[in-house]
């Protein structure tokens, strides 16, 4: 349920309704728009007497919001959330809310020569957060799961080396320690619906980048991104990454329709992961472009000095090169847009 208030309500008056509001055990989240207060009511709202609210003289209107997810909805919050990443040690890089943010870097940390030659050419070319996974969720057990925590520690030396905030993917809330001095904290596409690691996620103070399941609807993401909200944690940003279909030309299907649907269920951030989606070098530049002009709020693209000899996901990964052809036209397509 929410209620927006009139233009002209005082502080005090807003505060002695969200005090009755909570007496009814109702938690109330508050969204402040330009021209609007709305108060969102969650909880068990069946026995709430809307006529009552609604007579009140500073209340607007008042409706029941029939979505499940009700904390990333933009029915409670309907001005788009702007994502603060960073600062402090490294530069705040801002997403959402018309902010746009390339993320690059490699699928795997395999040494400090290879992070930080890769995040200085990423930075060149326009890229202002560093991915490179620690932690690799892996298909085979004999594939390599990554440098785990020296892996951490060689992307924070890049980040030193750079000034770029970076984004590693967590696997279990038991690491979180480690995660302390990550800016940007990623859900895979495997851990979407870990809900546990979801609520572990939820009681802190950090963003998450929040990636769709192999076969998750957008429903179900949303659903994933209301857990981490519901715990107390509003930094989150929406990836879609690219769905399993029947098709075997590319790795998953990306289902560039979910960026507008998502933007107009909810006001988190949604980026594109082009890389993932596709798993083909020649079809990332095409759609990063599309991804751009569906309304993306950022890319995440892998980008390796040598693909052909990458520990993980060569096929798909683009050279410094290619990387920043890319960033180049997606510069000349938003100026168009």
């Amino acid at each position: 349920m929410i209620a927006v208030l009139k233009n002209g309500t005082t502080e005090e008056q807003m505060n002695t309704l969200i005090d009755w509001l909570k007496a009814q055990n109702l938690q109330v989240h508050v969204s402040h728009g330009a021209d609007y207060t709305v108060l969102g009511l969650i909880g068990d709202t069946r026995d709430v007497d809307m006529d009552l609210i609604g007579s009140l003289d500073i209340v607007e209107t008042v409706k029941r919001v029939s979505e499940p997810f009700k904390q990333c909805s933009r029915k409670f919050h309907p001005e788009d959330t702007v994502i603060e990443i960073g600062g402090g040690d490294c530069d705040l890089v801002k997403i959402g809310g018309g902010n746009f943010a390339a993320i690059a870097g490699p699928c795997s940390v395999e040494s400090k020569e290879q992070i930080i030659e890769v995040a200085k050419a990423v930075k060149a070319s326009g890229a202002k957060l560093l991915r490179g996974g620690a932690f690799k969720p892996r298909t085979s057990p004999y594939d390599f799961q990554g440098l785990k925590a020296d892996g951490i520690e060689l992307l924070l030396e890049a980040k030193r080396a750079t000034g770029m905030p970076i984004v590693t993917e967590i696997m279990n809330a038991a690491h979180l320690p480690l995660f302390e001095d990550v800016d940007l904290i990623q859900v895979g596409a495997r851990n979407m619906q870990n809900f546990e690691l979801l609520k572990a996620l939820g009681k802190i103070k950090k963003p998450i980048l929040l990636k769709r399941g192999l076969a998750a609807t957008m429903k179900e993401l949303l659903m994933s991104a209301e857990y981490i909200m519901a715990g107390g944690n509003e930094q989150v940003i929406l990836c879609e990454r690219g769905i399993r279909t029947y098709e075997t030309y590319t790795r998953n299907t990306l289902d560039l329709s979910a960026v507008p649907q998502l933007q107009e269920l909810s006001h988190l951030p949604v980026v594109v992961d082009p890389s993932h989606a596709t798993g083909v070098r020649t079809l990332v530049p095409p759609m990063a472009a599309a991804a751009v002009a569906a309304g993306a709020d950022g890319l995440m693209i892998e980008v390796h000095t040598d693909p052909a000899h990458a520990m993980c996901d060569g096929a798909q990964s683009l050279t410094p090169a290619m990387f920043d052809e890319v960033m180049q036209k997606v510069t000349k397509l938003r100026e168009v847009l």
